[in-house]
């Protein structure tokens, strides 16, 4: 029985209301824009800030990452959404390459290095040519231990679910030779919109599964179940395991509610695929996990950008109307008295400026203050990491009749691992930090934007409604993961020839001591792989949103006076025109109103 949900049967997800409701949010957004950039030039940011809205709503990728353990099929499962066999797999575990796979009219890849040699890239005919391409740089036979210091592969291929906004990503695979995939995985996944978690039935789940899923539920809000190879099983045994598999994630990994666990043969999925048969594709299973994707993609993320970009754009409409009632008021009021209030708004507004600057000095110090904190915890992992490594090699010299060989390998088996894991740990702790900082200036800066409009409002005498939509900085604009390098050599550290004629304890002080300078160059060079990308992203954070925030503000004191100004200057020049523009103006009020209408509409359905 395919797509076997333990619990309550869960409703039915509808995609066409959610079509028809970003098509008309889209079409919204262009009209306002059109309709701005025609009633005055004067308006240059509003329709540029609209479009990108629009370009945002249109370009929107949905981030799905397929996990699981090594020989759970992940890489099959992939190449049966793809329709054909453009992915590597192998029966040994592929080297830790994140793979990312984006819609495009041809097949293409793409090889990224670390080592900044230019990127190759490879235009493939079919998914056999694909495949092969590939397989030279992400299979451990061809690149053992990724000595092509690959970063990261792109592939580029036509399969619709791609067409419909999703970029597929294959992990490596936990639990296999490579520990470190492990922690480099789950430092990825929160950047993602989902995961498939992929189980087999040898056995159903591992205590590393488990372990894992722990984490992977508490850094990632939408997760979906597959069991593949289920052609394997009977359809009692299948029950059996389903049942087991649920009760697991229950009871050990603390999901709540129903768990939908959906039975798949990513083979026979693959196979119907490449022979164009639609019944073996919805008997495999594939079928039912396709159209989980895609409504979750329709229904959810997209549903959610959407209501996001509509109040974003009924926030610039907002902005527009009351710079055009501003001046329609300022056509209207006699001159005198225009020249009046409008001295009166530029002194409120010189308090709005100073506010401006001072916040602008506030993220400064709060970003310097946010790199101080960085540099301790960089020393305190020096230390933790040098304490940790010279207990190792100790007992590694220890062990080994001072062999320094042996405490070289020793020290490779712990260093990614370790490093891996306390990058994530540091870039999580330093990513939620800088958010709440930046989060903080952000509801501040949106209250001194709502004083201004207000300000202006009232000043003219004209009804003012909040802003609609508080502005949310994005810390991360899609999902980058690269395959880290972690320096493990030691070096050599020979012993000179009268060493080995001293004592054994002498001998021992003296290698201890040429280990302990090894190691404290090797802690050096790899907490400063942790430290430098942790403070790039800080310092550009910071920058962009610094930038961001004065541009929003300074805008808002522009919009308001210069709209004002515009008026009372055209007055003094040519009084005859005034009414009729005002007259114009008036119109344009009420088109952009009911475009208004519309987003407004759309976001309250949702």
């Amino acid at each position: 029985m395919k797509g076997i949900l333990r619990g309550q049967n869960e409703p039915q997800i509808t995609t066409s209301g959610a079509s028809t409701s970003e098509a008309a949010i889209a079409a919204a957004i262009k009209n306002s824009a059109d309709l701005v950039d025609s009633i005055s030039k004067e308006f240059a940011p509003q329709p540029g800030e609209l479009r990108k809205l629009l370009e945002r709503l249109n370009e929107q990728r949905f981030h799905l990452a397929v996990l699981g353990q090594f020989k759970r099929g992940k890489s099959t499962l992939l190449n049966a959404l793809l329709g054909e066999e453009a992915l590597p797999s192998s029966v040994i575990p592929l080297t830790a390459i994140p793979t990312f796979i984006l819609a495009g009219e041809k097949r293409k890849a793409r090889i990224f290095f670390s080592s900044g040699q230019p990127s190759e890239e490879k235009e493939a005919s079919d998914a056999g040519e694909l495949n092969k391409f590939l397989s030279n740089y992400v299979a451990e036979e061809s690149n053992p231990a990724n000595k092509l210091n690959v970063s990261y592969v792109e592939v580029i291929h036509p399969a619709s679910i791609l067409r419909e906004g999703a970029v597929l990503i294959d992990t490596p695979g936990i639990g296999s030779t490579h520990r470190h995939n492990t922690e480099a995985t789950l430092n990825f996944i929160p950047q993602c919109d989902a995961a498939v978690l992929v189980f087999s039935p040898d056995p159903p789940i591992t205590e590393a599964e488990t372990e894992f899923l722990k984490e992977v539920q508490s850094r990632i809000s939408r997760v979906f179940y597959v069991l593949n190879k289920d052609d394997y099983l009977k359809e009692p045994d299948k029950e059996k395991i389903l049942d087991f598999l649920s009760s697991v994630i229950r009871s050990q990994c603390k999901v709540e509610g129903d768990i939908r666990i959906i039975p798949v043969s990513a083979k026979l999925g693959l196979a119907a695929k490449q022979e164009g048969c639609e019944e073996k594709w919805v008997e495999s299973g594939m079928d039912a996990i396709e159209k989980l994707l895609m409504e979750f993609l329709a229904h959810e993320k997209e549903k959610t950008l959407a209501d996001a970009i509509s109040r974003k754009a009924s926030d610039i409409i907002d902005g527009v109307l009351l710079e055009i009632r501003l001046s329609i008021q300022s056509f209207r009021l006699p001159l005198d008295e225009l020249e009046s209030r409008l001295k009166a708004l530029e002194s409120k507004l010189t308090e709005a400026n100073q506010q401006r600057i001072v916040e602008k000095d506030t993220i400064e110090g709060d970003k310097k203050r946010m790199a101080a904190l960085l540099e301790e915890q960089a020393e305190q992992l020096r230390k933790k990491a040098k304490k940790l490594f010279m207990r190792i090699a100790s007992d590694a010299l220890e062990k080994n009749n001072l062999n320094a060989e042996a405490a070289q390998n020793a020290l490779a088996d712990v260093i990614p691992e370790f490093f891996e894991h306390e990058l994530g740990n540091l870039s999580m702790v330093f990513e939620s930090q800088v958010r709440e900082t930046l989060h903080r200036h952000q509801e501040r800066a949106s209250k001194l934007i709502d004083s201004i409009r207000r300000t202006a409002a009232e000043t003219f005498e004209i009804h003012y409604q909040s802003l609609a939509d508080k502005e949310e900085f994005e810390i991360k604009r899609r999902p980058y993961w690269a395959t880290h390098h972690w320096p493990v050599s030691i070096g050599i550290l020979p012993e000179d020839f009268w060493d080995r004629l001293l004592p054994y304890k002498i001998r021992k002080s003296r290698a201890f001591k040429r280990m302990s300078e090894r190691i404290e160059v090797l802690v050096a060079e790899n907490v400063e792989n942790v430290r430098w990308p942790t403070l790039q992203n800080l310092q550009n954070s910071f920058r962009e949103f610094g930038e961001n925030l004065d541009n929003r503000i300074e805008q808002a004191i522009l919009a308001t006076k210069g709209a004002i100004e515009k008026i009372y200057k055209k007055r003094k020049e040519q009084e005859e025109t005034v009414e009729s523009e005002a007259a114009k103006l008036e119109k344009d009020i009420t088109e952009l109103e009911k475009i208004r209408a519309i987003l407004t509409d759309k976001t309250k359905r949702s």
